[in-house]
């Protein structure tokens, strides 16, 4: 049989890329995201392609509800997910004392509490029949602290804590755990974090495709760490030579250097 992949935020960047790669696995998909009509789109063309069952669940992770609904609307269709593709998150730039604080804890809802609790409903089943995985989209910014996007940079850290940690619980189980933490990408990310204001200076970002693809070839390779792109793992490897007030001092001047 084929497994079953279920993916949030599957309606645009990251997400639909990703659905696009375990699609061509000839996986089953389970798309969840907001965008209904995007999801249903993306499906048709995937079913044409590939010939393969896709089912579409319309949920916000913002609501604390949404991930128990996910899983009973599964388990009551006979569906068991063998992979599991927390994806799903956004960011809000600015300060902290100065952005609504109801926003922001909608991030800690989407980033961490979901992810969390969709792991700990999908995980036991995986481990009891020995086979599954789970892939977490964190970021190059949970590897550092983040003036002007303080609560942002903390979930993805707590996804690259928890996922390193879940990862070793599970060795030997046939199940694994892979945190993707890929740097600037081409996605709808920062109209959402930024609102109408725009960067003065453009940055080189990598497509979501070529995200999708690295993270997608870690994960079935075992990683328990994917970085797409050497210029975000060089980025990386010089932050942990680092004192920790010179990549913070950097993180902050350089979104200020390019606020309007």
């Amino acid at each position: 049989m084929n497994e079953t992949v279920l993916i949030t935020g599957a309606s645009s960047g990251i997400g639909l890329e990703l659905a696009k790669c375990f699609a061509a696995d000839q996986a089953n998909l389970v798309l969840v995201a907001r965008n209904t009509a995007a999801m249903e789109t993306l499906a048709a063309e995937l079913r044409r392609e590939h010939k393969i069952e896709i089912h579409v669940l319309t949920a916000d992770l913002s609501r604390p509800e949404s991930p128990q609904m996910i899983f009973d609307e599964l388990k009551g269709r006979g569906i068991s997910v063998d992979v599991l593709v927390n994806n799903a998150g956004f960011g809000l730039h600015g300060g902290f004392a100065e952005l609504p604080l109801d926003r922001q804890l909608e991030i800690i809802q989407v980033n961490v509490a979901a992810l969390v609790a969709l792991t700990g409903l999908f995980l036991p089943g995986m481990v009891q029949r020995k086979r599954g995985g789970i892939l977490n989209i964190g970021s190059v910014a949970g590897f550092l602290p983040g003036p002007n996007m303080a609560v942002y940079c903390a979930t993805k850290a707590f996804v690259q804590s928890f996922t390193e940690a879940v990862a070793e619980e599970l060795i030997n189980t046939g199940v694994t755990v892979t945190a993707c933490c890929p740097g600037a990408t081409d996605t709808n990310f920062g109209k959402i974090a930024r609102g109408q204001k725009q960067r003065k200076t453009n940055i080189s970002k990598m497509s979501a495709e070529a995200v999708a693809g690295c993270a997608h070839a870690d994960f079935r390779g075992g990683k328990i760490v994917s970085i797409p792109g050497f210029g975000n793992r060089l980025l990386i490897f010089l932050f942990r030579f680092l004192p920790r007030w010179i990549p913070r001092k950097a993180f902050k001047f350089y979104n200020r250097m390019n606020e309007e």
